[in-house]
């Protein structure tokens, strides 16, 4: 009997999964509670994949033997609870293009640094001339990839939410950048579940694979304990001296994992910041996990090009220097920016807030940012946090108005900062939008 596959959303890993399931003969639905964008119902259509939008069709859902559920939909939706009450498996995207696939693995996650590291280690791996695809929550889905046939290397960058529906998904590497709070509203509030998700990357690995980790991250020692205990680990630190592992020494990073050991200073690293070293350590040991040589992973760690809306030079204007850190959407990636300024910024803040603990960069503004610019439609909470650590702060209710401020304010050598802190939808479509227009208002001065 033909496997029946209803996927719930419609986005790139819905249509994806969709491309793969007809690939693989399944019979295939795609269920979708908000309209299709234009691009997808397209191509939909021209697969003749039957879909609905705005709606989902109860007794049609119930019928499938296997549901592939959207990353952006909680186990909370009550389509997922009748699904899971008539004992339908629901797995994610990534689980169903692992299945398909013989390629090797090389998965991140992380509350912070994930997609730079995700694409610093494509960047080495492709520049090294090895076979290999980039997908996951960046870029083109993994089951759209794996459709299109096998690569020997698939580098994914993989949420929380897209590792909570997965079964056998077994990584060769696995990178955890790190555990801030995030997201909470979709854990029940609780820290230890989104925890325990992160960790779940490593739960089918075995000593034939990897898992790489940050040493000085407290929430993740804390749990290393009750993680895995077949596979490889190894550790990254700032601080100490490993025999095993990276580290920095005397501002090199020094990584040990075999005979033939590799060093590069600091800086040479094209992404500076002590957040970057960390990204780059990851991605330095993954290389060479794979076998790249050491004269390739230092090229490449030279001349790879930071993401857009991270840490992103937009222009200097008047002596002021503007940079577009949209995609901080948590504390802690604010944190990792204001740590790798050098000069006196004015710092863009706000949104929506996710439970922000403030108190966690309340040193480096009281030490680093010379004003405020809040952008949001709440920003109260900011007010409380900051208004005794900076000498100015003000609310703005457009970008445009938050860049005029901004800059209004500067003097030669200063940084204006979008580092929000804080989710975009009050005011933007999403942080891309967020740090699009930040850009052309800079650019409009």
């Amino acid at each position: 009997m033909k496997e029946k596959v209803v996927i719930l959303g419609s986005g790139e890993s819905g249509v994806g999964a969709a491309i793969l399931a007809q690939k693989q003969g399944m019979e295939v639905f795609v269920s979708d509670l908000n309209k299709i964008k234009k691009e997808y119902k397209d191509e939909l259509i021209a697969l003749a994949v039957p879909f609905e939008e705005e709606q989902h069709s109860e007794a049609l859902i119930l019928s499938a033997t296997l549901v592939i559920k959207s990353p952006g939909i909680p186990d909370t939706a009550p389509i997922v609870k009748k699904i899971r009450e008539n004992n339908i498996p629901v797995i994610s995207e990534i689980e169903f293009g692992f299945r398909f696939t013989a390629s090797k693995v090389i998965a991140i996650t992380g509350t912070n640094g994930k997609t730079t590291t995700t694409s610093l280690i494509y960047h080495i791996l492709s520049n090294a001339g090895l076979d290999v695809g980039l997908g996951g929550n960046i870029g083109t889905s993994f089951a759209r990839q794996v459709a299109a046939g096998d690569r020997a290397y698939f580098v994914l960058e993989v949420s929380s939410f897209q590792l909570d529906n997965c079964i056998t998904f077994k990584p060769f590497i696995a990178v955890l950048c790190n555990i801030t709070e995030d997201h909470l509203d979709r854990y029940n509030y609780s820290f230890d579940n989104y925890i325990h998700s992160k960790f779940s990357i490593t739960k089918n690995q075995d000593n034939q694979d990897y898992f790489i980790f940050c040493a000085d991250d407290l929430v993740t020692m804390k749990y290393l304990p009750i993680a895995n205990t077949n596979v490889n680990k190894i550790p990254i630190t700032y601080y100490e001296k490993l025999s095993y592992g990276a580290y920095v020494e005397n501002q090199q990073i020094i990584i040990q994992i075999d005979k033939n050991n590799f060093t590069m200073p600091i800086s040479d690293l094209s992404i500076q910041g002590m957040h970057n070293s960390y990204n780059s350590m990851a991605a330095a040991i993954s290389a060479k996990l794979v076998g790249v040589r050491n004269d390739k992973i230092r090229e490449s760690l030279e001349d790879f090009k930071n993401l857009e809306h991270r840490l992103e030079y937009v222009a200097s204007i008047k002596g002021v220097d503007f940079i577009n850190d949209s995609k901080a959407t948590n504390v802690n990636s604010t944190w990792y920016a204001l740590e790798s300024m050098n000069k006196p910024t004015v710092l863009i803040l706000g949104g929506v807030d996710k439970g922000n603990d403030y108190t966690l960069i309340k040193e480096l503004v009281s030490k680093k940012v010379k004003a405020i610019i809040c952008l949001g439609k709440d920003n109260e909470k900011l007010h409380q946090a900051f208004a005794s650590e900076v000498g100015y702060i003000v609310d703005t209710n457009s970008m445009e108005q938050a860049v005029q401020t901004a800059y209004n304010i500067t003097d030669k050598g200063d940084v204006v900062l979008l580092s929000p802190c804080c989710a975009s939808f009050d005011l933007f479509e999403n942080y891309e939008d967020r740090g699009r227009q930040f850009k052309r208002n800079v650019l409009n001065l």
